[in-house]
């Protein structure tokens, strides 16, 4: 019988068998000649702050201890812009995403944008001190606030700059006696340098500061001047618990950056957990870096108040807001001020601390 030809079906296996093994190794040629995958690309986030006060202190242990990092986000060096104006101007422009500030701050921005937002808390006491030097005559720090709030009169007194929670010190205290910082005290602007303002308190350039903490703890230990009037210990009851320094930002960047934001106040609720929570020794040491030219004797009065004016949360109740807008109206720094839901994002705030890493 003669032999049968190959079928169709046959060549069409073995051609099959042999473009299969071609093809398996032209892929696995172009795939190595392929270039490698990018690696993910962390968030970024501008930031910039006052001043290296007391109230930013979270934000630098946020960065130091990698709290940032460990949420995916890169923040790079935080400049100091001196006054809450030139914040908010930054803020406005673009050149930073988030501001750290006090909360007279994003109520004078609010007038301009009414898209501010107040995003975290970062201490929530009035942290602001009338601070007097050698130059002060009038009732000592143990007399009625009245009296030394009538002593102030005709004084030169240092503030930040103008419209800042400084002045909204200065005002509001002058403003329960029925007088004005415009008529009854000279106000001196002397910017957030808290060296440059503890020279002028020594000098007497000036007779009192309205500063920020820790400029009165520092003039108390180096003997330059004392904590007249203080918000924080008690002086002024309805400056208690409010809230100060703060965290504000734009909707704009919200609806542009929300997940680098959320990101950033989770870094900070990270750090206001660690000054909680950790080995007194190494939160010191920590401040210690944060004001590395800071005397001993400073730092150990300012570590004996910490966890009593910086909060466990960033989170913002309505009652701290209140409160310091109330504030800000009777200072007359503002005349208006938006309500709770406007200006906190109180829902947003929460779903950014329950977001995960």
């Amino acid at each position: 019988m003669p032999q049968r030809p190959s079928t169709p079906c046959a060549f069409s296996r073995s051609a099959l068998s042999r473009l299969h093994s071609f093809l398996v190794v032209f892929a696995a040629t172009w795939m190595l000649l392929l270039p490698a995958p990018a690696p993910a690309q962390s968030m970024t986030l501008k930031v910039g702050q006052i001043s290296d006060s007391i109230a930013f202190f979270p934000i630098y242990v946020a960065k130091q201890q990698g709290f940032f990092k460990q949420h995916d986000l890169q923040v790079g060096d935080i400049p100091l812009l001196g006054t809450g104006a030139k914040l908010a101007a930054a803020l406005q422009s673009g050149s930073i995403d988030v501001a750290g500030g006090n909360g007279t701050d994003p109520l004078n921005l609010y007038r301009a944008n009414k898209g501010t937002r107040m995003i975290a808390q970062l201490v929530n006491t009035y942290y602001v001190d009338i601070i007097t030097g050698p130059s002060f005559s009038g009732p000592p720090a143990t007399a009625a606030l009245a009296d030394k709030i009538q002593a102030l009169k005709g004084k030169k007194i240092g503030i930040t700059g103008p419209g800042s929670g400084t002045q909204a010190l200065v005002n509001f205290l002058l403003g329960t006696a029925g007088m004005k910082s415009a008529t009854d005290v000279t106000l001196v602007s002397l910017g957030s340098n808290m060296t440059g303002a503890l020279g002028a308190l020594k000098t007497g350039r000036v007779d009192a500061l309205s500063f920020p903490q820790p400029v009165g703890q520092q003039a108390e230990a180096t003997q330059i001047g004392h904590i007249y009037i203080s918000p924080a210990r008690g002086d002024i009851p309805q400056l208690k618990t409010v809230v100060h320094g703060v965290v504000f930002t734009t909707q704009s960047v919200l609806d542009a950056k929300g997940p680098s934001v959320a990101a950033f106040v989770r870094g900070i609720a990270d750090a206001e957990q660690f000054i909680h929570q950790a080995d007194p020794a190494a939160v010191r040491a920590l401040f210690k870096t944060y004001r590395p030219t800071m005397n001993d004797a400073t730092i150990d009065r300012l570590l004996s108040i910490l966890r009593s004016e910086i909060p466990p949360t960033p989170a913002i109740s309505q009652g701290e807001y209140d409160r310091e807008v109330k504030f800000n109206l009777d200072s007359g720094l503002i005349t208006e001020a938006p309500d709770y839901a406007t200006m906190v994002p109180a829902q947003w705030i929460q779903s950014a601390l329950g977001g995960a890493h």
